[in-house]
């Protein structure tokens, strides 16, 4: 995340705000998310990040941007593929 997305923070495990502007470059990027970069994990950044997670990490909700149990689960199908 650091070379590619313009990740900033320590690494340190946690998924502040660095993190999140991170994942939004990635989704701006390769899947359609069309906000502002800044960190905040809003209904945008959701919707782009269910996108993603559809494609890749078995995520089988609608396309709604709340971070429901689905999303929550596909993310962390692929927080533990790192």
């Amino acid at each position: 995340m650091r070379d590619n997305w313009g990740y900033t923070g320590d690494i340190d495990g946690l998924l502040g705000t660095d993190s999140w502007k991170a994942m939004q470059h990635f989704l701006k990027k390769y899947w359609d998310y069309n906000d502002e970069i800044d960190g905040i994990v809003g209904s945008n950044t959701v919707k782009a990040l269910q996108r993603w997670l559809k494609k890749y990490y078995r995520y089988t909700g609608d396309i709604d941007g709340i971070a429901g149990s689905g999303t929550k689960d596909a993310f962390k199908r692929y927080a533990n593929s790192l």
